[in-house]
């Protein structure tokens, strides 16, 4: 895990988070900070291990300490997330020695992460959108109520 563990070292990465969290400061709903980012990663990995698909535990982390690094693009200059983050990890997963075919996958499954076309595939893509799709505590959530997410979409139940 030496090279996810350069990711969460990287000052691109350390400045997008730094970012994100100044952006949040006064949000009330979920935040894309490390805790959520560790549970997308800890989920999929539980999904990989029960499913057997055997993808690597370093791809399916860099995937999900990456999927919203963007997130402040979208709040600051409206650019979709998924989008942002897609462009900023690239950078980051090469100088942090992941090859060009993991970076491809990687960037790829940040770019997927909303798509729910991708929800039952065996890949990394699925595995980071489900992770993140399971991440949420809606039940748990004081702000659930005033959240704008459609009741079906919200995790309102504990589920894997």
């Amino acid at each position: 895990m030496e090279r996810v563990n350069a990711i969460l070292n990287h000052e691109t990465y350390r400045h997008c988070l730094g970012q994100i969290r100044e952006c949040e400061k006064d949000r009330i709903f979920c935040h894309h900070d490390m805790a959520h980012f560790l549970d997308v990663a800890r989920i999929a990995c539980l999904i990989n291990m029960e499913e057997h698909m055997e993808v690597s535990k370093e791809r399916i982390y860099a995937a999900a300490l990456l999927h919203d690094i963007g997130r402040h693009l979208q709040y600051l200059e409206g650019i979709p997330h998924e989008i942002a983050s897609g462009q900023i990890a690239p950078a980051i997963l090469k100088e942090c020695g992941f090859t060009e075919e993991e970076t491809e996958e990687i960037q790829e499954a940040i770019i997927q992460h909303r798509n729910s076309a991708v929800k039952e595939k065996r890949t990394l893509a699925g595995l980071i959108y489900r992770g993140d799709k399971l991440s949420r505590s809606c039940f748990g959530c004081s702000a659930e109520e005033l959240c704008n997410w459609k009741k079906e979409k919200k995790n309102l139940k504990i589920t894997l």
